[in-house]
């Protein structure tokens, strides 16, 4: 677990692949209990330590989870992501190229309980949840390439499901259509960045996460900052 932004009222911490942001069913410590030891340890807090949850990750998923730290900022945090005032930015590795390189994806979700999995409708049917995204293609190599991803709704493996239905599935995602699985069990999809006005002080917060350590990765981004057309939000 590596912090990335701490004050009075929140914590901003990076996940890696694997870990539950939750307590579930498997019973192995989630990411809300290392934080709540990290809190403990690093500011000499006596007894039981405050940690509000506001979103989280899939277990396969990397990258930026945000924390509230006192009832107040949890509060107005949980308004905040329902409200769509916190931005989310997703780094994706997937198979191929998608035949644009910037586009938004529309359509509806429906969801599967049983196979734990969403599939994209062209139309609205009953059960069907609006789904709104944005990528634009960072780079690529012969067998994939590095999108940026910025959600418009937050809708059940909303981005797992609408890449793999323009066939760019996420690397390693087996379950949507990936050729083969990642040795770590992670999928290659990264929420890099969140940016909010913060509950309380009300200053501009922005946090990113690093970039696995994968070789695809990191060959992906350096043709990035190789690139002298690359805006400097695009480079590491």
């Amino acid at each position: 677990m590596k912090v990335l932004y701490e004050d009075n009222h929140v914590i901003i911490v990076s996940k890696a692949s694997g870990e539950i942001v939750q307590g579930d069913k498997t019973g192995d410590q989630p990411l809300s209990d290392m934080v709540k030891e990290y809190i403990k340890a690093e500011h000499g807090k006596p007894g039981n330590v405050f940690l509000g949850v506001v979103h989280r990750l899939d277990r396969p998923v990397a990258g930026v989870v945000v924390f509230a730290k006192t009832s107040k900022a949890l509060s107005r945090l949980n308004n905040m992501f329902r409200d769509g005032e916190v931005h989310k930015t997703y780094w994706v590795v997937v198979q191929g190229k998608p035949d644009v390189p910037e586009a938004s994806l529309e359509g509806w979700l429906t969801r599967n309980e049983k196979q734990n999995k969403s599939y994209v409708r062209q139309r609205e049917v009953p059960g069907a949840k609006k789904a709104l995204l944005h990528y634009r293609l960072l780079a690529a190599s012969d067998r994939y390439s590095l999108l940026e991803v910025i959600l418009q709704t937050g809708r059940h493996h909303q981005i797992r499901c609408q890449l793999a239905d323009i066939g760019c599935p996420i690397k390693g995602d087996l379950k949507y259509g990936a050729r083969r699985s990642n040795p770590d069990g992670s999928i290659s999809l990264l929420a890099r960045r969140v940016e909010f006005e913060h509950p309380v002080s009300h200053l501009t917060v922005m946090a990113e996460a690093p970039v696995p350590e994968d070789n695809l990765w990191h060959d992906l981004v350096a043709s990035i900052n190789s690139n002298p057309d690359a805006s400097p939000g695009m480079r590491l």
